[in-house]
């Protein structure tokens, strides 16, 4: 190995050290932050309950502790701000397995005047922002909102992310699909992939790409947005996809067929093609779908690796053509739509409800 390969390894090895690092201690700062806003919240609280009988106690108690923290500590201690710390304990001290928590540390307690927080213990619950707390406290569905704190926690959203995948419903998309089980199983674990029907959305939301709904565009002009945006797409797509290419080439009996973009699913092991439909979806678009995948089954999947998924991304569908053309115990073709515009969060929700819940 020469020198300057040898650097560039050695530089790669440490530069990774450095960062993992730096994420730690902001995660330790964020958590210790957390911990705190948290505890001030359970202090507010407890003094509230002491004085539940005044009239106004709560918001008198508010106004006087900003004014002395802001004078002592600076900005940070406003009345909304105290008032989100106060949520912050109301909202997540209900959880199952905080209370947990708080319960060993009370038990622990030596002095029973200040409860000092355990720092150590309560860090295994709060590993988000405070920002990603607020936000998370909008949610009203508790169900909900543990799913959106899971996957937070899991995929390192940022707040801006955590808000764009609660915009576009992706609880609810996930839920869509699934039974009473699976829809607690999404709220106690977040999403598991572990079958190909665990990676399909309906519908996908592609507002990132800038196209209004009713605006004309081709197939080829759909496609060439979403490599544009290709960042955007795969976070959409959800966890473990890797873009392999657009407009394959597969060729037999003298006739050549595009596949308009292919991904590989690390988690599943199988590769992704994904066609684009303008318009309602046909039978015959079902069929070379099922042709492409046949042929990288055949052609191009390696022993140690799993069937291959295709996905049609159309406009409009009819379930019933997807039900009579697709074989009964399917599992590796698929249709959804995908919407250019962000739809309603609460139509999405009032579908999940008359058709699971």
């Amino acid at each position: 190995m020469s020198d300057g390969l040898q650097n560039k390894v050695i530089f790669q090895q440490v530069a990774e050290l450095l960062q993992n690092a730096r994420q730690q201690v902001l995660r330790t700062v964020n958590s210790t932050m957390t911990i705190t806003y948290f505890e001030i919240g359970r202090i507010i609280v407890e003094e509230e309950q002491n004085g539940k009988y005044r009239a106004g106690y709560g918001k008198q108690l508010l106004k006087g502790l900003s004014e002395h923290l802001t004078k002592e500590f600076g900005k940070g201690f406003s009345i909304d701000n105290l008032e989100n710390m106060r949520k912050l304990f109301l909202t997540f001290s209900k959880s199952e397995t905080l209370s947990r928590i708080l319960e060993i540390q009370k038990t622990q307690t030596v002095s029973a005047e200040f409860k000092r927080p355990d720092y150590q213990t309560l860090s295994s619950f709060f590993t988000l922002t405070f920002s990603h707390y607020i936000f998370l406290m909008r949610i009203e569905n508790e169900k909900e909102r543990r799913f959106y704190k899971i996957e937070s926690e899991k995929h390192n959203w940022s707040v801006r992310e955590l808000k764009r995948q609660y915009d576009t419903a992706l609880y609810t998309r996930l839920a869509l699909s699934r039974d009473k089980e699976g829809v607690l199983k999404l709220s106690e674990e977040g999403q598991i992939i572990e079958k190909p029907k665990d990676i399909i959305k309906d519908p996908y939301i592609l507002e990132f790409l800038g196209l209004p709904e009713s605006h004309q565009y081709s197939e080829s002009q759909l496609e060439e947005e979403i490599i544009n945006k290709l960042e955007h797409f795969l976070l959409e797509l959800g966890h473990g996809f890797t873009f392999v290419g657009r407009q394959q080439r597969i060729t037999f009996d003298d006739k050549h067929f595009r596949i308009d973009l292919v991904f590989y699913n690390r988690i599943l092991k199988c590769f992704v093609l994904i066609d684009l439909k303008i318009g309602e979806l046909k039978h015959q678009d079902l069929g070379q779908m099922q042709m492409y995948v046949n042929y990288y089954d055949r052609e191009m999947r390696l022993e140690d690796e799993n069937k291959t998924i295709g996905i049609v991304l159309c406009q409009n569908k009819s379930e019933a053509v997807v039900k009579y053309t697709l074989p009964e115990n399917n599992e590796q073709i698929f249709a959804s739509k995908y919407k250019t515009v962000l739809p309603s969060v609460e139509a999405l929700k009032e579908l999940l409800e008359s058709n699971i819940i």
